[in-house]
């Protein structure tokens, strides 16, 4: 498809702000994201470009921007080739306001199956596929249904203070009458984590506010709003629902990550290390996540789901 009339950012066509560009669109529950291919590296656009194409109402629309790139091109892409020669590709990830984030565990679900569409890799089920990000090396695992991403190891922010309590910082939030504590994760980026008490609560936020967090993480935060279920484990399995305002982006209809730090942090505070697996349910379907030992004896998190190309496109001349 080709794009039929002229859209538009603050005056000028989209054309002219990014140039001829193909694309496609796709999303991992309901998590959105723009796609790239750009094998020959020559379309390294600006934080303002991509907030054009991202821009809803007078862009494409999406959650981020994703540019296939080959991991030769980039910095953090060679490094990454140091250690695994396979890592041929590079996923290139930017936020809806075009500022970089480390990584997206629903934009590598997309990434990857955005690879196999434009048959830049072959992947059949039950293969793994290695992917340079800039939180690293990621490992992804097609499955009958979607993929698996191996999220490497979690950590705590402030691991004193997780450690001592559970609870490390205050989120000041819109819809919620008083400041609540929050444990910070991270999953190669930073999330807050907070919990609310019930249904009501957590439908009753707006978060197309920014959340107050103090401490505020060096590089800003997601931060993730979580309901625990009950009971919390049925089955061996935990289960939690889960809202998020996105750094960069605003409230989004599910986060990867998110919901790997939400699950780090509900199984902290219910002191339920030996729970294995978790079903994490967000506005955009369910995500599946699982705790394993990794490489070195570290735990890591293995993150599940589905991810969907909805359509293409090209920006060209009218």
């Amino acid at each position: 498809m080709s794009i039929t009339e002229p859209l538009s950012t603050q005056g000028e066509s989209l054309l002219a702000v990014a140039g001829p560009l193909s694309y496609a669109k796709g999303h991992g529950t309901g998590n959105d994201f723009v796609l790239i291919s750009d094998p020959d590296d020559k379309h390294d656009l600006s934080p303002e470009q991509i907030a054009a194409i991202c821009d809803r109402r007078r862009g494409i629309g999406g959650d981020g921007l994703i540019r296939a790139v080959p991991s030769e091109s980039l910095a953090e892409g060679r490094e990454i080739l140091e250690a695994q020669p396979e890592a041929r590709w590079f996923m290139d990830y930017r936020n809806a306001d075009g500022s970089i984030s480390e990584m997206c565990g629903n934009g590598v679900r997309v990434f990857v199956h955005f690879l196999v569409s434009e048959k830049l890799v072959d992947l059949q089920v039950g293969t793994e596929l290695f992917i340079g990000t800039r939180a690293g090396l990621k490992v992804v695992t097609r499955l009958v249904d979607g993929y698996s991403v191996d999220m490497g190891p979690w950590e705590f922010i402030y691991p004193d203070a997780a450690g001592k309590g559970g609870l490390d910082s205050v989120v000041q939030t819109e819809g919620l009458p008083d400041p609540r504590a929050a444990l910070s994760v991270s999953m190669g980026n930073p999330h807050t984590v907070v919990a609310v008490a019930s249904q009501t609560e957590l439908g009753g936020l707006n978060l197309f506010a920014i959340p107050v967090v103090d401490p505020l993480p060096p590089h800003g935060t997601n931060v993730e709003y979580v309901l625990p279920a009950e009971p919390l484990v049925e089955g061996g399995r935990g289960a939690l629902r889960m809202r998020v305002h996105e750094r960069g982006v605003g409230e989004t209809l599910s986060c990867g990550t998110g919901a790997c730090a939400a699950a780090v942090a509900t199984r902290h505070w219910a002191r339920a290390q030996d729970v294995a697996n978790w079903e994490v349910t967000v506005p955009g379907g369910v995500l599946g996540v699982r705790f394993a030992p990794g490489a070195g004896g570290a735990e890591h998190v293995f993150l599940s789901g589905p991810a969907v190309l909805v359509t293409r496109g090209s920006i060209s001349e009218v």
